[in-house]
């Protein structure tokens, strides 16, 4: 009797773990990325050129942290996306969500949702990358004035990948190993780090695609 309550205690977890899977992974399956051509790869991390694209982004002023501010900052931008806007069109998402913290200096978005942190004021941008096919003239006005349409152009970026956590330690923690291999190789920085996280919430851990960014000359 033991041993077929332990067989069937070991079923439901194995479908449970299943299940999990499959709704980690579904809801992101077809969404696309920002389009960018690998450039370099070296010990420690990798460096992509992306072409020009649009944002849509809105300013988080009372966040406590990187996280919160996505977390504030998300609806007013999914609002838009989901058709609150002059044309009640629907765009499609694409990833990852970004959270970049910077100095005094304005720096280019470099993904999906972003979030930047404006380090004097304690001020977050948290942004969208628009789906490519759109321009600034084919885009519907958002309804929300909170949220505003800006082009990013061509740029490079510098990316170290992890998983397992979207935790703000982490992402400090590998951010600071981007920073040290790049000084390491000579490689000039631009700006801040930028958190950028693939997935969704409820993602199960080893699934979990995450990367620390930060621009390069």
């Amino acid at each position: 009797m033991k041993k077929k309550n332990m067989d069937i205690i070991l079923i439901i977890i194995g479908v449970g773990l299943v299940g999990w899977t499959l709704y980690s992974w579904l809801p992101v399956r077809n969404i696309k990325e920002p389009k960018y051509k690998l450039v370099k790869e070296a010990s420690g991390y990798e460096i992509r050129e992306y072409v020009t694209y649009i944002v849509a982004e809105t300013t988080i002023s009372d966040a406590a942290n990187g996280n919160d501010a996505a977390r504030k900052g998300f609806p007013i931008i999914a609002g838009y996306i989901f058709g609150g806007n002059t044309k009640k069109d629907k765009i499609a998402m694409t990833v990852p969500v970004n959270t970049q913290e910077s100095t005094s200096e304005k720096i280019a978005m470099t993904v999906p949702v972003n979030t930047v942190e404006e380090a004097e004021r304690g001020v977050y941008k948290v942004s969208f990358v628009m789906p490519s096919q759109y321009t600034l003239e084919t885009l519907p006005e958002p309804d929300d004035t909170r949220v505003k349409l800006r082009e990013v152009p061509a740029h490079k970026v510098a990316v170290q990948k992890f998983s397992w956590t979207t935790s703000e330690s982490a992402f400090k923690k590998h951010g600071a190993e981007l920073l040290k291999a790049l000084t390491r190789d000579s490689v000039e920085t631009v700006g801040a780090i930028n958190a950028a996280r693939y997935n969704t919430p409820w993602t199960i851990p080893f699934m979990l695609r995450n990367e620390v960014q930060i621009d390069v000359k």
